[in-house]
Formats: structure tokens, C-alpha cells, sequence
């Protein structure tokens, strides 16, 4: 029996709504031509019922045209129909590809959420938080150090600065009035000598070396 009739396997498969789209469209079509064919049709019959004066003949012709007119109507509604319906598939198919777009997001993102909590899991929050405090130590310390490396010796820590300036103006008074200083003069014998240096006996005289010569 299943030589004779075939089996369910041999079946043609279902047509998608692509495939269905493409057929209403190559019918639209189809009528779309008979729509002209009827259209070139009404105009001949238009122009003989011009050239005619009323009697069987021409009635006979608008007879005619009635009935192409109707032919011509009930197409146009097929074609209103078919319009509809490709209309209707094509939202239908928009919506099926925005579905699955919005499923392949959402597979994308439960991608990433798992791989972010796989590597978020390994971050230990306790850790940082203790590398922070440690790090905040570590620079006290060394602001510590700068600090007392940096400490003046032998100077008072408080130093009245009205004080400075009193001793500063002390000085230059006391410059102006003993004047030039002594080392400013090479030649200038000090203070401190008495006499001058006396010259050794037995050293020649310049007069008696000049005599000897």
C-alpha cells in the first residue's frame, strides 16, 4: 500500500511566510494585468459609443462595457484583498524577526550575565577594602617620614618675627655708622698693630749690596 500511495514522509514541506508572501504578490500581479486588459477594453468601447447614435448597436456595446466594467470591478477587489493579506503577512513576519532578534539579545545577555558573575565571584570585596586601609597607612607613614627628614635643627621652633626685623635694622645702623669695613682696603694697616715690623740686623742693607757689587 505504501508503494502505491506514498508515505507521510514524501509529503512537500509547509510553505513559510516568506513563501507565501511571494505567491499572493506573483497573483497581485497576475490580476494587476487583467486590470489593464479590462481598462484598454472600456476605452475602445467608450470611443466607439462616441462615433454612435442611440440604438441597438450602441446598446448592444454598452452592453458589453457593463459587463467588462463589473469583470473589472471584482478584480480590483481581489486586488484589495490579496493587498490586505500581503499586508498582514508582512507585519506577521516584521514581528516573528523582531521576536527573534529580541530572543537573540536576550540569550546574549544571559551570556554575559553568567560570564560577569563568573568573574565578579573571584573578586573578593573584603580584600580591596583592606588593600585601601593598608595603603592608607603606607602613606601616613611615609608623610610621617618627609616630615621629620625635612625638621630644621638648632632652630627655635617659635621665632617672633617682629624680633628679626628689629635685629636686621640693628645691623644696617650699625654699618652705616662705622663705615667701610677694614678688609674693604687691602693696604690698610689693622687697628691691633702698634709699630711696624722691624727689620733683622743681620740682614744686608740695599745700599751695601749695592757698594759690594
Amino acid at each position: 500500500m505504501n508503494r502505491i500511495f506514498g508515505t507521510s514522509a514524501s509529503k512537500k514541506p509547509k510553505p513559510s511566510l516568506q513563501d507565501a508572501i511571494a505567491s499572493t504578490d506573483a497573483r497581485i500581479g497576475s490580476i494587476e494585468v487583467k486590470v489593464k486588459k479590462l481598462d484598454g477594453e472600456l476605452a475602445r468601447y467608450k470611443e466607439q459609443m462616441s462615433k454612435l447614435r442611440n440604438g441597438p448597436g450602441k446598446d448592444a456595446i454598452q452592453q458589453r462595457a457593463l459587463r467588462t466594467l463589473k469583470q473589472k470591478r471584482m478584480y480590483e477587489g481581489q486586488l484589495n484583498q490579496l493587498a490586505q493579506q500581503t499586508f498582514n503577512m508582512e507585519s506577521a513576519a516584521l514581528t516573528t524577526d523582531n521576536l527573534r532578534n529580541t530572543m537573540a539579545t536576550v540569550d546574549a545577555m544571559k551570556v554575559a550575565n553568567k560570564e560577569m558573575r563568573k568573574q565578579y565571584g573571584k573578586i573578593d570585596i573584603d580584600k580591596i577594602e583592606t588593600m585601601h586601609y593598608d595603603m592608607e597607612d603606607l602613606l601616613e607613614q611615609a608623610n610621617e617620614i618627609q616630615e621629620s627628614l625635612g625638621r630644621s635643627y638648632a632652630v627655635p621652633d617659635e621665632i617672633d618675627e617682629a624680633d628679626l626685623e628689629a635685629e636686621l635694622d640693628a645691623l644696617q645702623l650699625v654699618e652705616e655708622e662705622e663705615g667701610t669695613s677694614y678688609l674693604a682696603d687691602i693696604n690698610k694697616v689693622p687697628d691691633f698693630v702698634d709699630e711696624p715690623p722691624v727689620e733683622m740686623a743681620d740682614a744686608p742693607s740695599k745700599e751695601a749690596i749695592k757698594t759690594s757689587a
